[in-house]
């Protein structure tokens, strides 16, 4: 039997944020996995919703919202931190860092004004959480679990949409899969119209699984007193939209309920019934509960509040990101308006299907990538195997499946240029800490959490480390005196962005800085070295092959060098292709697990490319 305390008035008060007197309301949020904007009253003829339609007939659906990142743990870790991961040092998937002293999660703020904060159940944060975050979060947590008249904010999260439900087999199909829509990314295969239909077969299931907890609600008399939030953690788990930050893996449509108790809050655009284009990201949201509650937002917030009496002007972009994705390293960010998504690929030389085991298990992975072996696909479908542009831009209006890119087109000059800028000036905003080697971040950070080094303009030149990742990434020519001299600079993140200028140039200007790269060979940043090793392993000599090959092995040592300096190695060993095969035993005979890096990093990725570079090439 749960014992229940009673609520006391003293609760509400805090040192870090203050509430406003009166009733403030109940705050509900029924969250999924890997769902989209997809509901019925999105506007999708295709889906089997009522349950959520009817909370969208209460309220206003917010069709322009955006999860920041296209996967569930960093999407998480900027809810519920009301900062951008790669300011934080939290962008890659399941990694773990903390927060600066004293910075708590918002629900530890809501509970420090009195509010019951209760999470049922998955967390997924790349932060360490704080004490006093929840009251409870565990299959138990429930608002029923409060004191009697203590205001709650209740989680409830459904797993039934994530990816893996994509693909459990035996599945009987109740939405035909010949009337799925499939978009101009993938081919029109059976596998993937199964996937497809069996995507939304998923959403109907949830669909009522958020039913019985609104029943719940209006059983306890609470809806008049409630204001309910639903969203999915990120765009559609199907490959090319979950882990890929274009509009396609980042919309998913944020539905509100304010009952008319507190329709006060509601911003401008709240119509019951409605649709709202304002654009809002998942890094508002923690600001936005505050408000809701009366409170003001910390300080160091880099979200906006939308709602309550402390809400913002709406804003005219939202920023994306993408880092490394389990066992493969990438580097992405994008940024929307209402009319366009640009995308900054920060690593071209990768192609946009990188191999990852768990992404492989996805029927429509398998069949997509044979499909491409074999010649039979055509644009678009062929770009998710092949390099990236170096910048790509789509105008949402006339290509909602973003297979149009726009980035080189004279008569889009002008908005490239108005998003370059806009890209420019967020990055130095938050002082991403995400253009670092993941390696090198942590190594930098020291005992410092990784969001105060990347504010320390001594220990992070973040301008510096921009530029020079914005010219090597841009793969312009002739630029090889810039890229030696970026090699040869004192700060570690602009010489590995140097020699990743060279590595994404191939042989020409591997040949052209070869002094520089055998240089970097001895860098004091491992990164440095990896990256350095790979460029001449793969555009090189055969002397240079069996010089590096060494190297690499070494620093694929996870108990020496730790997981992070291991991924990044093996990473560069596997790139390496058939050309790695003198090593394959030594590889196969490496440890596998760090003992000192965090559960979430300490064996599953290593181990997974170990078993990539055994996977035929």
């Amino acid at each position: 039997m749960i014992t229940r305390r009673r609520f006391s008035a003293g609760l509400a008060s805090t040192t870090a944020i203050s509430g406003a007197p009166g009733p403030r309301p109940n705050i509900l949020w029924l969250t999924c996995e890997d769902t989209g904007p997809h509901l019925h009253a999105c506007g999708d003829s295709y889906s089997v919703t009522p349950n959520l339609d009817k909370l969208c007939s209460r309220g206003t659906i917010y069709m322009n919202a955006w999860s920041n990142a296209p996967v569930c743990a960093p999407a998480r870790t900027t809810i519920i931190s009301g900062v951008y991961p790669p300011s934080t040092g939290s962008e890659h998937m399941r990694s773990m860092t903390r927060m600066p002293a004293g910075w708590k999660m918002f629900p530890g703020y809501l509970r420090e004004a009195g509010y019951y904060c209760s999470n049922n159940v998955k967390e997924d944060y790349n932060l360490e959480k704080p004490p006093g975050t929840w009251d409870d979060s565990s299959t138990k947590a429930h608002w029923r679990n409060r004191a009697p008249g203590q205001p709650f904010f209740a989680v409830f999260n459904f797993t039934i949409t994530h990816e893996s439900q994509i693909r459990t087999r035996p599945h009987k199909w109740v939405h035909d899969p010949a009337k799925a829509r499939v978009p101009a990314y993938h081919p029109d295969a059976l596998e993937v119209r199964q996937d497809w239909a069996q995507y939304y077969d998923n959403i109907t299931t949830m669909d009522g699984q958020a039913g019985r907890i609104l029943a719940e609600l209006e059983q306890d008399g609470l809806e008049r007193d409630t204001i309910v939030f639903f969203f999915g953690d990120h765009g559609s788990g199907m490959p090319r939209s979950k882990r890929w930050p274009y509009n396609s893996g980042l919309n998913v449509s944020i539905v509100a309920s304010i009952p008319e108790k507190f329709r006060s809050l509601a911003p401008k655009e709240y119509a019951v019934g409605g649709k709202s284009n304002r654009l809002v990201s998942f890094v508002d949201l923690a600001p936005t509960m505050l408000s809701l509650a009366g409170l003001k937002a910390p300080e160091f917030y880099q979200g906006h509040a939308f709602m309550g009496p402390h809400h913002t002007s709406p804003r005219p972009y939202s920023f994306g990101f993408r880092g490394r994705m389990d066992e493969r390293y990438d580097c992405i960010r994008s940024v929307r308006d209402q009319n366009y998504v640009y995308v900054r690929n920060y690593m071209p030389h990768k192609i946009y299907g990188q191999y990852l085991a768990y992404m492989w298990e996805t029927p429509t992975t398998r069949v997509w990538e044979r499909l491409y072996k074999e010649g039979k696909l055509k644009p678009p479908q062929t770009y998710f195997w092949e390099p990236k542009p170096a910048e790509e831009l789509y105008d949402l209006r006339t290509d909602p499946d973003e297979v149009k890119n726009l980035a080189t087109a004279p008569d889009h000059a002008a908005v490239m240029a108005r998003f370059r800028k806009v890209h420019h000036e967020h990055e130095l905003h938050i002082r991403d800490a995400g253009l670092l080697p993941e390696a090198e971040m942590h190594s930098r950070a020291g005992a410092r959490a990784p969001y105060e080094m990347g504010h320390d303009a001594a220990a992070y030149p973040a301008a510096r480390v921009l530029a020079a990742a914005e010219l090597a990434a841009s793969l312009k020519p002739g630029v090889t005196s810039q890229l030696k001299k970026a090699i040869s600079d004192a700060d570690s993140g602009v010489r590995y962005w140097g020699v990743m200028g060279v590595l994404m140039r191939g042989a020409s200007e591997v040949a052209a800085t070869r002094e520089s790269l055998e240089k970097a060979l001895k860098d004091t940043s491992p990164s440095v070295q990896i990256t350095a090793a790979e460029a001449l392993g793969r555009f090189g000599s055969a002397t240079d092959l069996e010089s590096v090959l060494p190297l690499l092995l070494g620093l694929a040592d996870c108990v020496r060098n730790g997981a992070y300096v291991a991924i990044q190695a093996l990473n560069a060993i596997d790139a390496l292709g058939n050309k790695a095969d003198s090593i394959r035993s030594q590889v196969k005979a490496l440890p596998l697990t760090d003992p000192k890096a965090p559960d979430r990093v300490k064996s599953e990725y290593t181990t997974r490319l170990v078993n990539a570079i055994y996977r035929p090439h």
